[in-house]
């Protein structure tokens, strides 16, 4: 089993050999933020958690930026970034279906008990370590806070 630093780079390679100018500057963007985050003070070098963390990061921003080029009349920015959200999730896991989501998400609320929406910080604990780098956050709150809603 490779690992993800080690795909990483075989991509990059992949990449220039076939002149793929968008995986290329995404492979190398992402790269360069995974080493910027291990020289930070106290950091140590990322294993593939980390390195999903980054990528979830990178692609948080990236859709972020979506919006604002659509809000600003600039369809075009907001395609490539759209580009380089469907590379850079190519390094995620497979991605939790709405269904599995909310399975789990029922689950969680299950285990601690919660009883409506001021347990949600409750809930999220148990089920962010279980759905890490298969749902991104914004996502699993807003699942979690309607599930939650239905119980009170």
């Amino acid at each position: 089993m490779t690992t993800l630093k080690e795909r990483l780079t075989a991509d990059l390679k992949d990449a220039m050999k076939a002149k793929d100018e968008l995986t290329l500057s995404v492979v190398r963007m992402l790269k360069s933020a995974v080493k910027y985050k291990e020289v930070e003070p106290g950091a140590s070098e990322l294993d593939d958690a980390g390195i999903q963390q980054v990528i979830a990061t990178l692609i948080k921003q990236r859709r972020d930026s979506v919006e604002q080029f659509k809000a600003g009349g600039r369809p075009e920015l907001a395609e490539k970034e759209e580009q380089e959200i469907s590379v850079l999730q190519r390094y995620l896991p497979q991605q939790l279906t709405p269904a599995e989501l909310t399975a789990a998400v029922q689950a969680a609320i299950a285990e601690v008990g919660a009883k409506g929406p001021k347990d949600m910080g409750a809930v999220m604990k148990n089920v962010n370590p279980k759905v890490q780098g298969k749902a991104e956050g914004k996502a699993i709150s807003e699942e979690v806070k309607a599930q939650l809603a239905k119980l009170s």
